[in-house]
């Protein structure tokens, strides 16, 4: 089946191939570094993790830009709060989103830039704009007339047809209803930081960055445009606006958007302040690899609702795949061939790729590996999975990890000893026996985290090192 991706311009399920045929070229919104990340923002960057690993699983080349937005609004106030340079407050956060990133095994874009890096070009397309007559000033600052672009509203499908003229907004997020002419060039408050440009004293607003960062690097129309369903307005609207006004041609063929991870049925957000940053949950004693499968395991386009239970279901999920492979590679299994056995695997394997195809569908996926592997478990305990079997199963688990990247553990073996592991395993059968269930999860959570993966036979516990 045919790659195919919800598009947020069409509002349709559409059949995606790059507009060369080889090469993707995709710019997704990165993070604003004016604090620390917190998982309700990776959910959307562990999206594109996953589609950047898709596509090229499925024979694509990729031209990934990503921006990290290192001035807007919050960052001056913080900054100038804070008596620093831009570049000095910017770095700790920028630091830390890169450092949780790896932490989460999130690839790096081909191309990560910074919007400061880009002023010039920033200014030279806000001349252009002007030039062609999309803008006008007011008290020093310029501003993006959106009249003179008769298709606004085309992206988040509202009817802005009865605009105020003139209305214009200074600030760089507003209401999703509050359309207003918007800011390309501030003008310097005292005290701010700004630079010098042909257009005057001052810095850009928040949505030409990313217009023009990635007309820069992809050109003119990009094959796929992603981010947060907030970013559908005002920003990624904005981005159109100023885009193919300045080039004349479609922004970008496919416009993907990640739904909101929720606390309790609310989104997540520093000003609700109901967040937890990647090192609050780690600090739990929860492994990364724990946070990122359950940040993949809902398909992007619908909301996923955080809770701790739901982390250590994550983290039980893990604990069958690795448990599972390791059966793979340790037991003996009976000779013969494949038969219906290895057969069973490639199917398997064939279901992943067309739900994965089918939109990233990673629940669809996921269940096709883990009924693979009850079935297969069921075998291997019954002494019927045949040694030709076990080459089909480990390639369905390397075309998974591929994409979720869970399996191997974070933390290196032998940060715990020999008898260590013994000592708390020793423990962990007199939580079962007692039938202290929690505690024993805990235990076999804890020697994940330390790269000590267990497996409970009938002989007892056996236990490896990855």
């Amino acid at each position: 089946m045919p790659l195919r991706f919800f598009n947020t311009l069409s509002q349709r399920v559409e059949e995606f191939t790059p507009a060369d045929g080889r090469t993707v070229r995709m710019y997704t919104c990165g993070p604003t570094v004016y604090s620390y990340a917190h998982i309700g923002n990776f959910r959307a960057f562990t999206f594109y993790d996953l589609l950047r690993r898709w596509l090229r699983a499925r024979g694509f080349q990729l031209d990934h830009v990503m921006n990290i937005t290192d001035v807007d609004d919050k960052i001056i106030r913080n900054a100038v709060a804070e008596g620093k340079s831009l570049a000095e407050y910017t770095a700790t956060y920028t630091n830390a989103f890169l450092d949780d990133c790896a932490k989460l095994r999130l690839e790096r874009p081909e191309r990560l830039v910074r919007a400061t890096e880009h002023i010039p070009q920033m200014a030279e397309a806000i001349r252009e704009l002007s030039r062609k007559g999309f803008t006008y000033e007011s008290e020093g600052s310029v501003y993006y007339r959106i009249a003179r672009f008769p298709e606004y509203g085309k992206l988040s499908h509202n009817d802005f047809r009865g605009i105020q003229a003139g209305a214009r907004v200074d600030v760089d997020e507003y209401d999703k209803a509050d359309a207003r002419d918007f800011v390309l060039w501030k003008a310097p408050k005292p005290g701010e930081p700004f630079w010098e440009s042909e257009v005057g004293s001052g810095r850009p607003g928040w949505h030409i960055e990313c217009s023009v960062m990635a007309i820069h690097y992809l050109g003119a129309t990009l094959d796929i445009h992603a981010g947060g369903i907030d970013l559908v307005f005002p920003h990624h609207e904005n981005e159109i606006a100023q885009a193919e006004a300045l080039t004349g041609r479609p922004f970008a063929r496919f416009w993907l958007h990640a739904e909101f991870l929720l606390v309790e049925g609310q989104k997540m957000a520093k000003s609700l302040g109901n967040f937890f940053t990647l090192r609050d949950i780690l600090d739990r004693g929860y492994a990364p690899e724990a946070v990122r499968y359950l940040l993949a395991s809902v398909p992007y386009r619908r909301a996923l609702n955080f809770t701790f239970e739901g982390l250590k279901a994550a983290a039980t999920a893990m604990e069958r795949v690795r448990n599972f492979q390791l059966r793979l590679d340790t037991e003996k299994f009976a000779a013969g061939e494949g038969g219906e056995a290895a057969a069973r695997a490639r199917r398997a394997q064939a279901e992943f790729g067309a739900a994965l195809d089918d939109d990233l569908n990673t629940a669809e996926a996921l269940a096709a590996v883990f009924e693979y592997i009850r079935e297969a478990n069921a075998q291997m305990d019954a002494g019927q999975f045949p040694a030709a079997a076990a080459e089909p199963a480990r390639e369905l688990l390397r075309q998974f990890d591929a994409v979720f990247d869970v399996v191997r553990p974070s933390a290196a073996a032998d940060a715990i000893s020999d008898a260590e592991v013994e000592a708390l395993i020793a423990e962990r059968t007199q939580a079962r026996k007692a039938k202290n269930f929690a505690r024993a999860d805990e235990i076999r959570e804890r020697l994940a985290s330390l790269g000590v993966v267990l497996e409970d036979t009938r002989e007892g516990v056996r236990w490896k090192r990855k």
